[in-house]
């Protein structure tokens, strides 16, 4: 899975239509190997882009969970780490 796709579910403040838009973004970029499309494709591009948000929107709507909602900032910071002992081992 792509590393810009975040996980979007369970989140204080819940999560905005900009962010299922731009994971969806994502999404469509990663499957069909454009991160631009040509003019050619750029309308089935952006009919795709549209569909996979109004499904992922729709998924979180329905999703149901007991689990506390996760602070955002909190979970940034744990991805933040995460990446740098990435890079450390890899520089290691």
């Amino acid at each position: 899975m792509c590393r810009n796709i975040r996980v979007l579910y369970n989140f204080e403040p819940p999560t905005t239509d900009g962010e299922i838009e731009s994971a969806a973004l994502q999404y469509v970029r990663k499957v069909s190997g454009m991160t631009k499309p040509s003019q050619a494709n750029q309308a089935a591009f952006d009919r795709a882009v549209a569909e996979v948000t109004a499904v992922t929107a729709s998924l979180l709507e329905a999703l149901v969970t007991s689990a506390v909602p996760k602070d955002r900032e909190v979970e940034r910071e744990k991805a933040r780490e995460r990446g740098l002992k990435r890079v450390e081992r890899q520089s290691a």
